[in-house]
């Protein structure tokens, strides 16, 4: 019987609440029972060991650990430095530590000793494998790589390989042609001011790999479409030109930022932009539902634009922008936007952040840095987080200011707020003017109205969760309005989120919407795509649910106008300085943090580290 098919069972008391494997033995079971391993870590290291004819088990603890890693967003896993650095939600540092850890210089030894580990510079398979990310979902004979102490598991040290190597070519190779007279007038027409936007245009103008990095209102997306502009000014056949984004919704806004700044040139340079394309990152490399991980387009069939740009590739995993790399031809350019300080991708991976770390990016990497979503006290708050300053964040929350507001209570739903807090107002205010615009069939007023304020949550579950929180602000919409949701499931005003895509009816996972009155036609969910509005009978919707409150993953790229951020303890393992940052940058004019200092200077000091060789060089 595979060892993948175990019995799981619960462990009565376990201070994680983990999953146990019911056949785990010697390290693998007491790290399982100390909480550090899933069942499914267990079952893979398990597996391996077995048909690798593996007996040490501590390579079986290693290869666990790497799987645990990449679960949870790293690429690989620090041998030498995990005993110090690994947490676990509700477990005492001490008891982690306490466990049985290997000794480093032994454990790695075993590691490279062993058959179910290859050396990073034993290409196994063959160069085309190796180059390719076709090689990384290929069943190679060694399923584990060690490099300098560093354990992968072989797919990751792949696509990592990939992109190093297809970034470090394309920086290498002679810069593209450009007529500098050309791009001289260009720049002075399209950035009359100098500074790092045009800056970003001149770098992609000559270079094949370009990074604008920038924090939320930094202008990213209008120096995208001049950059365009300029680059499309340099003599040639008119350029090929293709927008992508890790989300739908990211693509579409992508689209309409992109078409609303190019209104705003002058006719020649706003024909020569045209209306470029937008998509998924997915639809854009050709997803093949009969291949997984797999595309259309690869190193065999390349992609057939000239310029490729893409956003918010803070959210962009490693295994999708290998695939990517792969795609995009030599002789195009590849402009990648996004905030390296935000939250990474759910998958493993930080690409973005590696590669504006990386030494040899640096002259690729071009920096926005005014901010012109807000000013004020929220920025000098995002700063304070950015710059990992618990002292200085503290400061501004408790610094009495029209544009922060510091709740420092332990606050879950139902408990922890008083009468007067304004947490309740603003929920309260936003839907009255909500329902009242749907009721009346204002659909534009009512698409406004879901931006102006949102409540973020770092737990999906749980008393600190959007599950929680939603029946929350149910009750006291029910409790303020007279009516309230009396019309059924599709009551006006409901506000909808969009939960997966549907390219028939063009709405993407996170997609916000609103139910109004569409006179004549009924009922109708109104959703807004920039200045375009899509209606629909809610029948025809895909998978909805009401957003009273969001988790702040699904927020990112999104901005409201008041913002209200729950923090859970400062136990959370959610809690990050990534993730405070990017709540408190949803905002435009008001921030509220509901939390204990505690909880503050936890997200402060706990930025993500995410394990990863690709921003070593």
């Amino acid at each position: 019987m595979s060892t993948s098919a175990e019995v799981l069972r619960e462990e009565p008391g376990d201070p994680s609440d983990v999953r146990l494997a019911e056949h785990a033995t010697g390290l693998l079971r007491l790290f399982n029972v100390a909480g550090v391993l899933a069942a499914a870590d267990v079952h893979v290291a398990a597996t391996l060991g077995r048909l690798g004819g593996e007996p040490d088990e501590r390579v079986h603890l290693a290869a666990a650990l790497a799987v645990r890693a990449a679960r949870l967003g790293s690429v690989c896993l620090d041998l030498v430095e995990v005993r110090h650095t690994i947490t676990v939600d509700g477990v005492d540092p001490a008891e982690i530590d306490a466990l049985p850890w290997p000794a480093p210089g032994d454990w790695t030894g075993a590691c490279a000793a062993s058959p179910l580990v290859a050396d990073g510079g034993d290409v196994v398979g063959g160069a085309d494998r190796a180059d390719s990310a076709e090689g990384a979902d290929a069943d190679p004979s060694c399923p584990l790589r060690l490099v300098e102490g560093w354990l992968y598991l072989d797919r990751y040290w792949r696509q990592e390989e990939l992109v190093r190597r297809e970034l470090d070519s394309r920086a290498a190779r002679p810069a593209p042609d450009v007529d500098p007279v050309r791009l001289r007038g260009a720049l002075g027409r399209l950035f009359p001011k100098s500074g790092p936007q045009r800056q970003a245009a001149m770098v992609s103008a000559q270079r094949w790999v370009t990074v604008v990095a920038g924090g939320p209102g930094t202008g990213k997306t209008t120096t995208v479409a001049r950059l365009l502009a300029v680059l499309a000014d340099q003599p040639g056949a008119p350029l090929r030109v293709a927008l992508g984004a890790p989300t739908g919704k990211a693509a579409a806004r992508l689209r309409e930022a992109v078409r609303a700044e190019t209104a705003k040139l002058e006719p020649a340079d706003r024909q020569r932009v045209g209306n470029p394309p937008a998509a998924t990152l997915h639809r854009l490399l050709g997803f093949r539902p009969d291949a997984r991980g797999r595309f259309r387009h690869d190193r065999h069939h390349r992609l057939p634009f000239d310029v490729v740009v893409v956003d918010e590739t803070s959210m962009v995993s490693l295994t999708l922008m290998s695939r990517l790399l792969e795609a995009v031809r030599d002789d195009a350019r590849l402009i990648l936007v996004g905030d390296p300080d935000q939250l990474t991708s759910v998958e493993a991976g930080a690409v973005l952040g590696d590669v504006v770390a990386r030494p040899a990016a640096a002259a690729g990497v071009v920096r926005l840095a005014t901010t012109w979503r807000f000013g004020g006290a929220i920025a000098e708050l995002a700063g304070a987080v950015r710059g990992g300053d618990g002292d200085a964040v503290l400061a501004v929350l408790r610094h009495s200011s029209p544009e922060v507001d510091f709740v420092e209570r332990v606050v879950t739903a139902g408990a922890g707020l008083a009468d007067g807090d304004g947490l309740r107002r603003d929920v309260v205010s936003a839907a009255a003017e909500l329902t009242a615009a749907a009721r009346a069939g204002h659909i534009d007023s009512a698409l406004d109205l879901l931006d102006r304020h949102r409540l973020l949550c770092a737990h999906r579950e749980g008393p600190y969760g959007v599950a929680r929180w939603s029946e929350q602000v149910e009750r006291w919409l029910s409790a303020a309005m007279e009516g309230y949701a009396a019309e059924g499931a599709w009551y006006r005003g409901r506000p909808l989120l969009v939960t997966v895509n549907d390219y028939d009816v063009r709405l993407f996972n996170g997609d916000t919407g609103v139910v109004v009155d569409g006179g004549q036609a009924g009922v109708q969910a109104a959703f807004g795509r920039g200045t375009e509005r899509v209606l629909m009978h809610p029948s025809r919707l895909p998978s909805v649910q009401t957003v009273h409150a969001m988790t702040i993953h699904r927020s990112q790229g999104s901005q409201f106008e008041r913002v209200s951020v729950l923090l859970p303890p400062a136990e959370s393992p959610l809690l990050t300085r990534e993730l405070f940052y990017t709540a408190i940058t949803r905002a435009t004019h008001f921030v509220r943090v509901l939390g204990t200092e505690d909880a503050v200077r936890a997200a402060v000091a706990r930025p993500v580290v995410r394990g990863s060789g690709l921003r070593r060089g």
